[in-house]
């Protein structure tokens, strides 16, 4: 009996040992998909919306302009290398939250990015500015 309760014993405080998972682990943003200026920025359409959109997809930045009364359905419909681009594209990269767009002619954009909004706003802490993810609500 002894021997019985000894191994149950054991067996309850093997099994109520458990990992801590309590700690957080961080939330990694990315910056690939269609980003706008918010609108709050100078220079937006009387829509309020951005009449320029970045899409950012797999090492390259294409840019679209808004041609119309309706941007944000044509933002919706565009999608990354499609005729709708205007010509030239700029390769980057994302890592450790460091974004590196090649502005061409040995131009770059080298900054930090703070995500906020939960991922749907890009804050560039070097130029001081943020894009927007088009359809995350974060105006």
């Amino acid at each position: 009996m002894k021997k019985i309760l000894l191994l149950s014993a054991l067996i309850l405080s093997f099994v109520s040992c458990e990992e801590d998972d309590s700690a957080e682990t961080p939330i990694v943003y990315d910056i690939e998909g269609k980003w706008l200026f918010p609108s709050d920025t100078p220079g937006i359409s009387d829509q309020g919306i951005s009449n320029t959109m970045y899409i950012f997809e797999n090492g390259i930045r294409y840019t679209y302009y808004c041609i119309g009364d309706d941007c944000a359905s044509q933002y919706e419909s565009f999608a990354a290398g499609d005729s709708n681009a205007i010509p030239g594209t700029n390769e980057y990269t994302f890592e450790n939250d460091v974004l590196t767009v090649d502005l061409n002619f040995g131009h770059e954009l080298v900054t930090p990015i703070v995500f906020k909004c939960n991922g749907g706003e890009a804050y560039f802490e070097t130029p001081g500015y943020s894009l927007v993810r088009l359809s995350s609500g974060c105006d």
